[in-house]
């Protein structure tokens, strides 16, 4: 949903809020900025400033000499054949190693599977899973819950055409099912809502186009609403969660000021100014959780933003990049977390504009780097970043040219990053469900982030088996996550499942969140 600030006289302003019902009753928590109600909710017919349904139309064809380009740089394309009608649209990590791909505003997802020796680019793409035939949305809210189910909610487009729709969906691995799920009361609307799952596991969801959220009983598959003291709408705003449990959000509607969502009471208070606006044509950039605690916000403009979460403190980044005569910015950009600390980003010229560029960079600076052969023909808006459990990253762009990115040089884990299993039975029977307890299994970061048009947090574990004879990889199925908060040494457990077609043997396992392995422990299978 993206909002265009229109000049109104006070008498015509007057009016339009009195067809909207007058001010939202949410007031701001003390201290924090009153936001003038028409920013915070706008007629549908001042809604006109939508991120494009479509990727940009290819003006260059791709070129063996862009491909050789591409490959010196790090990037590989997947060996199996594109299954999709529409091309690769978002990309969900599974708890079973699998990666769910949506093809473009359809109800399709296809799950893309690691060959036996864990290679995602030389990976299959297996059959296809469908949402109700109704459903088919583009920008929208998705998230993993604890018990490994997938859900997916609200859509700025359905099928391609606008719709701010309410629908939803819950996926159901095991049963490999989809069910409806309903919106939480009154919400006509959800269109390109975020969320987040909570560090207590609890799913939280906003919508385009108001102040308020809601958490869900998934048990029953109803909400309750939560968020008194919204500063502003949640239209085009992201989430990032701290180690604390909150959420942060840099306010778009109300910038330059920032908030914080606190689950303890479930309401929203102040957390500063950033030092710049970071917004532009109403879009901001992604909110990065970085290695050391600080959240690195990009603009839709030449600014970035840095929030120290141990202070509390906000202050000025680099600038983004100008290539040429070229101001690059992060107008609804993506961003994936290396295991290595660096973040990954593209930029583009402008909002909506082209060519992309992708860059490597920390809370100091971007470093260019090469790029996917179709980022010629790429915005910023319509690439989708995802770390894989080998620490590359998954890249797509809305065509059916679907890249692998491997880092040249270190990719050793950040400090603080990696994984330790405590406890785990060293026999193991294929098709029994086992518990493993350890630290650090929810990682330091959410590691992929894109603001309100799409979430693919990755940080849960995965568990991940290697057949000491063959060197076979098998993921396990991990779910009853027994926390989801980040950056922490608390002890915490999974269970998952050893399948039954896994080889036997003297084997090992490893647990793998964001891209980062843990120590292998021996355990035999049976």
């Amino acid at each position: 949903m993206h909002l265009v600030r229109v000049a109104l006289a006070s008498a015509v302003a007057a009016a339009l809020l009195a067809a909207c019902g007058g001010a939202n009753p949410s007031s701001p928590a003390p201290g924090m900025p009153q936001v003038p109600a028409l920013q915070k909710k706008l007629p549908k017919l001042l809604r006109i400033g939508h991120t494009p349904a479509r990727p940009p139309r290819h003006t260059h064809a791709i070129t063996a000499a862009m491909r050789q380009r591409a490959k010196a740089g790090g990037w590989s394309p997947l060996a199996a054949a594109a299954p999709f009608t529409n091309g690769a649209g978002t990309q969900i990590q599974m708890t079973d190693g699998t990666i769910l791909v949506q093809d473009y505003c359809s109800p399709d997802w296809y799950p893309l599977i690691p060959d036996k020796s864990g290679s995602y680019v030389n990976g299959t793409w297996g059959p296809k899973t469908s949402m109700p035939s109704s459903y088919g949305p583009l920008y929208f809210a998705s998230a993993i819950l604890p018990d490994g189910k997938l859900i997916v909610q609200g859509g700025e487009y359905q099928f391609c055409k606008g719709a701010e729709t309410n629908l939803g969906a819950i996926y159901d691995p095991v049963a490999n099912t989809w069910a409806a799920v309903t919106a939480p009361s009154g919400w006509s609307e959800i269109g390109d809502g975020q969320s987040a799952v909570l560090a207590n596991g609890i799913y939280m969801l906003g919508n385009c186009c108001g102040q308020t959220q809601a958490l869900l009983d998934e048990g029953s598959l109803t909400w309750t609403i939560v968020g008194n003291g919204k500063a502003d709408t949640n239209s085009e705003e992201g989430w990032t969660l701290l180690r604390n449990g909150q959420l942060l959000d840099a306010d778009v509607f109300g910038e330059p000021n920032s908030e914080l969502f606190n689950p303890k009471t479930s309401t929203w208070s102040g957390a500063g100014s950033l030092p710049q606006n970071l917004t532009q044509s109403f879009e901001i950039g992604p909110q990065t959780m970085m290695a050391n605690n600080s959240v690195f916000v990009v603009g839709a403009n030449q600014y970035t933003a840095i929030y120290n979460a141990n202070t509390g403190k906000w202050s000025q980044g680099p600038n983004n990049p100008v290539i040429g005569s070229a101001q690059y910015d992060a107008a609804d950009a993506p961003t994936s977390l290396l295991p290595n600390g660096e973040g990954m980003i593209p930029e583009s010229p402008g909002v909506y504009a082209t060519p992309a560029q992708f860059f490597l960079f920390n809370e100091k600076k971007f470093k260019q780097i090469a790029n996917p052969p179709d980022a010629i023909n790429d915005s910023s808006y319509n690439v989708r970043l995802l770390v894989l459990p080998t620490g590359q990253i998954l890249e797509d762009d809305g065509s059916n040219d679907v890249e692998v990115y491997s880092v040249k040089g270190s990719n050793a884990p950040a400090a603080g990053a990696k994984p330790q299993i405590t406890k785990v039975a060293s026999s193991l029977t294929h098709g029994s469900t086992y518990k493993i307890t350890g630290k650090r299994f929810n990682g330091i970061s959410q590691a992929n982030f894109y603001g309100d048009d799409d979430q693919q947090a990755s940080n849960y574990p995965l568990v991940r088996i290697t057949n000491a004879a063959s060197g076979t990889v098998t993921y396990a199925r991990t779910h009853g996550f027994s926390f989801m908060g980040i950056g922490s040494n608390k002890k915490v457990s999974a269970m998952f499942d050893v399948p039954s077609s896994i080889q036997t043997g003297a084997s090992t396992v490893e647990v793998v969140t964001n891209g980062v392995a843990s120590s292998p422990v021996s355990v035999t299978i049976q």
